[in-house]
C-alpha cells in the first residue's frame, strides 16, 4: 500500500470532478492515492490528466493504437502495477489483443506487426532502466518506414512525459510496484526491542 509523505487531501474537500475521479478510482483499485495527494496541487493534476491525454496522447499525429501500446509497454518497463491495470482496458479498446498484451515485454514476438515491434524497442530506449537508452540508426530506419520525423518526436516526447511521471508516482510514494520496478525506495527499519 503507498505510503506518501504528502497530505492526503480528504474527499469532502475536494471538487466535484476530483470526487468523481476518486470514486472511480476506488472502484478500479480500491485506492485513490494518486487523486488524493493530486488534490494538493490541482492545477498540475488536470494538467497531466486533461491536456497531456486529450492534446498530446489523444489529440496528436499518432494513432492511438500505438499509442496505447507505448504507454502499455512503458508501465511493464517501470512496474507500475496500477498503470499496469488502469491502461490494460484503454489498450484493449484501442485494438491490442489479450495476447499481445500478455507478450508487451517480448519486441520480438510475431504476434506484433513490423511497426509495432519497432514502437516496442523504442518504449524500452525511452524506460527508466534503460540509462544508456539511443535512437540508434537501425532503430531509426525501423521507425521511418512507419513514422515521420514529427511522429517519432511527438513519440519521444509521450515517452518522456510517461516515464518522468512514472518517477514521480514511485517517488512520492503514489502507487504499488511489481518487482520489474527499478526504483528502490530506501526505508529506516525500526529498531529490534533488545
Amino acid at each position: 500500500m503507498p505510503n506518501p509523505q504528502l497530505r492526503r487531501v480528504p474527499r469532502a474537500e475536494m471538487d466535484a470532478a476530483f470526487q468523481r475521479r476518486f470514486d472511480k478510482t476506488m472502484a478500479l483499485f480500491d485506492d485513490a492515492t494518486p487523486i488524493e495527494i493530486g488534490a494538493n496541487a490541482p492545477a498540475a493534476f488536470r494538467w497531466y490528466h486533461d491536456g497531456f491525454y486529450r492534446e498530446m496522447f489523444y489529440g496528436g499525429v499518432v494513432d492511438t493504437l500505438t499509442m496505447e501500446l507505448l504507454r502499455y509497454r512503458l508501465a511493464h518497463e517501470h512496474g507500475c502495477a496500477y498503470c499496469q491495470l488502469a491502461d490494460a482496458p484503454a489498450a484493449r479498446d484501442a485494438g491490442l489483443t489479450e495476447a499481445q498484451l500478455d507478450r508487451i515485454m517480448d519486441e520480438d514476438d510475431p504476434g506484433f506487426d513490423d511497426r509495432q515491434r519497432a514502437v516496442l524497442t523504442f518504449a524500452k530506449q525511452m524506460a527508466l532502466p534503460t540509462m544508456d537508452g539511443e535512437l540508434s540508426p537501425e532503430l531509426y530506419d525501423r521507425l521511418r518506414r512507419h513514422f515521420d520525423d514529427g511522429q517519432i518526436y511527438h513519440l519521444a516526447m509521450c515517452a518522456a512525459v510517461l516515464t518522468g511521471v512514472a518517477k514521480m508516482l514511485f517517488v512520492l510514494d503514489l502507487v504499488e510496484k511489481t518487482a520489474a520496478c527499478p526504483v528502490r525506495l530506501p526505508r529506516s527499519l525500526p529498531q529490534a526491542a533488545e
